[in-house]
């Protein structure tokens, strides 16, 4: 008895096993483009930041209900016995949880560092924008920096980002500075030995969004030299510590390259 009991169950089953890999492959499917596709959309202009934002978010809430109904089809699937349901109720719960854990991740990231866009190793006299700014021209962010509200968020969100002091020479600080730049694959807009300024643009992979790069290099009065990075996002209230990762990035290759500051 308990044996039809199961056989009848694992009939039973079936059918509500293969409709709900169904529901699950397609939601889920569905879920990881919204997630993939507004970078790209954005980066060319055929959608505004705001909607592609909206639309990863919608595309994580479906990745967590195309999730659920997948982990369903799979209790469906181990209850009827039927080992190809299983496997796609699994890939329906994986597409499911890739469409919605990147967005969650960012949205956690977000909330735990300051919702600033500029980050400098010199927040009394930072670096200032020179060669980038027919640029920025109609980016929502201003070049300007913002003042002593941003350097304490800095402070206390990112503590180690600070100048960097070197034995070696200006004009071989210089040098290197330059050629980490490159190495990070910035677009150099401007280099001045004499003056000892850098400027650069980066671009995000997924969004392209773009962020300016400033770094001074002079004479420190023990006889070395000081470097002073700042970055500076051109779009959005928030970085997502995005610069200070950065410069972080910026200051270990350098450092790599001439020794420890």
């Amino acid at each position: 008895m308990i044996t039809r009991f199961g056989r009848f169950s694992g009939n039973a089953c079936t059918p509500w096993a293969r409709w709900l890999c169904r529901v699950g492959l397609v939601l889920g499917l569905l879920a990881l483009l919204a997630i993939l596709l507004p970078g790209p959309l954005y980066r060319f202009g055929a959608l505004g930041l705001g909607p592609a934002f909206s639309l990863m978010g919608k595309g994580a809430a479906a990745g967590i209900v195309a999730a659920i109904v997948a982990a369903i089809a799979l209790l469906m699937a181990l209850l009827a016995h039927r080992g190809r349901y299983i496997l796609y109720a699994v890939l329906g719960i994986s597409l499911g949880l890739l469409a919605f854990v990147p967005p969650w991740m960012f949205k956690h990231k977000a909330g735990s560092v300051p919702p600033i866009h500029d980050i400098s190793t010199d927040t009394t006299q930072p670096p200032a924008f020179r060669a980038v700014l027919d640029e920025r021209v109609n980016s929502p962010n201003s070049p300007a920096y913002g003042g002593a509200e941003v350097a304490a968020q800095q402070h206390e969100a990112y503590p180690d980002i600070r100048p960097l002091t070197f034995k070696a020479t200006p004009g071989q600080v210089f040098d290197a500075a330059l050629e980490v730049a490159r190495r990070m694959d910035w677009k150099i807009d401007a280099s001045d030995t004499t003056g000892g300024r850098i400027e650069a643009t980066s671009t995000t992979f997924w969004f392209g969004f773009k962020d300016d790069v400033v770094i001074r290099i002079h004479a420190d009065t023990d006889g070395g030299t000081r470097l002073d990075i700042r970055s500076q996002s051109r779009v959005g209230s928030s970085d997502i510590g995005k610069n200070a990762e950065r410069i972080r990035n910026f200051r270990r290759l350098l450092e790599r390259q001439l020794g420890n500051a």
